[in-house]
This record gives C-alpha cells, sequence and structure tokens, in this order.
C-alpha cells in the first residue's frame, strides 16, 4: 500500500497502488467491464467519480480509474495519476461519430483531438496541439487488429457539453449558435467522432511527457440517426490489450538499448 501522506486529494490513491499504465473509462461502473477481463483485480480507491482498480492482464500490470463525465474531471485524474507514478493514459469510452461510414459498434482511435473542451486551456495556449502518442495509437491498433474489431484511425473532437456543444437541442429546443453547421464543418475536415475527454488528457500528457491514447466505441451515427449501446467492451478490451502490447515493445526496446550498451563496451578503444 502506499503513503498515507502521498495519497491523492481525489482519486485517493498513493504512490505504488497504480500501476504505469491505466486506461481511463468515465462511467465508474464500466470499471467493472474493463476488469472482468484480467486475471486479477485488486480495488484501490472510490471516491466521487474515481473509482481505481490495480490488477494484471495477461501478466502485465496495469490500472483503471474511472475520470466521471467531461475534460475538468479527466485532467484531475490525468493530474493525480501522474503524481503517483502513471506513465500512460489511455481513455477507454464511448462516442457519436459523425461519419456515415462508420457503425455504431465501431470502434474509433483517436491520432489527435480538436481541443473544443476549455479545460486544457488552462494549460497550455490554444496552438498547442492534441495528439495521441504513437506507440499507443499503433498498440491500439494493433490490439484491435488481433481481437478482430473493425475500427477507424482519426480525429476526434472533445467539447465540454453532450447537449448544446455537440449540436444537440437543449431545453425546450434550444439551438447554441453555430450549432445548426457544426457537424458538416467538422465532417468536412474529416474529424471522425465527438466525446468529451481526449483532447484534455491528450494535452495534459504531451505537456508532461507521458504518453496517452484513446479509443471509443460508437454509440451513435449523427450522419444516419443510429443509436445503440452495443459493444460497450470492446474499447476495455482494447484497451487492455494494448497495455500488454506496449509493455512488450517497451521491455524489447529495453532490451535493445541494453545491448547495444554493453555492445559499446566491448570495442576495442581507437586510442591506447
Amino acid at each position: 500500500m502506499g503513503n498515507d501522506t502521498d495519497r491523492q486529494y481525489h482519486i485517493e490513491a498513493a504512490p505504488g497502488e497504480v500501476a504505469e499504465t491505466v486506461l481511463l473509462p468515465g462511467d465508474p461502473d464500466r470499471v467493472d467491464v474493463v476488469t472482468d477481463r484480467w486475471e486479477k483485480a485488486t480495488p484501490v480507491a472510490d471516491h466521487r467519480e474515481y473509482r481505481t482498480v490495480t490488477g494484471r492482464y495477461e501478466d502485465t500490470p496495469l490500472s483503471v480509474t474511472s475520470t466521471g463525465i467531461g475534460s475538468p474531471s479527466a485532467a484531475i485524474a490525468a493530474e493525480e495519476l501522474a503524481r503517483v507514478g502513471a506513465e500512460t493514459l489511455i481513455r477507454v469510452g464511448s462516442c457519436g461519430t459523425i461519419d456515415p461510414a462508420i457503425d455504431v459498434g465501431d470502434l474509433v482511435i483517436t491520432t489527435g483531438a480538436v481541443r473544443g473542451e476549455g479545460t486544457s486551456d488552462e494549460y497550455v495556449r490554444g496552438e498547442y496541439p492534441a495528439v495521441a502518442d504513437h506507440a499507443v495509437v499503433s498498440a491500439l491498433a494493433a490490439a484491435a487488429e488481433r481481437l478482430g474489431y473493425t475500427y477507424h484511425c482519426g480525429l476526434t473532437m472533445s467539447t465540454d457539453s453532450f447537449y448544446a456543444g455537440q449540436a444537440r437541442p437543449g431545453f425546450e429546443g434550444f439551438e447554441a449558435a453555430g450549432s445548426g453547421s457544426l457537424l458538416d464543418d467538422l465532417r468536412e475536415v474529416n474529424v471522425k467522432n465527438i466525446e468529451m475527454e481526449a483532447s484534455a488528457v491528450l494535452t495534459l500528457a504531451n505537456v508532461y511527457g507521458l504518453r496517452a491514447g484513446a479509443v471509443c466505441t460508437v454509440f451513435a451515427n449523427r450522419s444516419t440517426g443510429t443509436f445503440r449501446t452495443e459493444g460497450e467492451g470492446r474499447a476495455a478490451e482494447v484497451g487492455s490489450l494494448a497495455a500488454v502490447l506496449l509493455h512488450e515493445m517497451d521491455a524489447r526496446r529495453d532490451d535493445a538499448g541494453a545491448n547495444a550498451w554493453h555492445a559499446d563496451l566491448s570495442l576495442e578503444p581507437e586510442y591506447q
């Protein structure tokens, strides 16, 4: 167990209780969806929207922390997880697509995100990109391939509002300024999906020198008007397997680096 003096205020986890790779669903109930696939799962903390479990999947240590809805609470999770030792953050959630070619139940792997939320603006100027780590993207794609799930890689838009910010009518039919053209505008520039946390997680990870990525199951296609909560566990399964693949990639890289170092030591000096 961790040292209580270092226990974080919101997530209530301490150093030593969280693995280097952490999956980030929004809904606390989805933590069980994630850990159902693991060989071992030990509860760490449960406070507000933040529920954390640490365990192993295919003999790889990993954790899961729910973030609640939206970038403000997701940023708190990212901040505090970094402080207790997390180095890779992978959002696993649900989203709506605006691409008519993407089916409900498909996965969208984020390569970068439009910063339509306001949380990341508190950290860095608006021109700073929200970019997923290339190794995380590769691992997520490889995991989806291995599991046989249909996936799409591309740009995500993150917004602070489920209703007005995603061009949905508000109370009594209220429509926010610009909402009439929002989906068409995003579709025109090849944005694949809309959700509420990815851009903040990616931005903070890059600011702090961490790795991050996101994979979401499509629950709604805004272009076709289709909605089904289908394939909820696919993002969780892909994220878990991606953590395994990243662990293997890191181990091979470390071994290659060590072998190169030993090879350098064995070289004869050029000058005596």
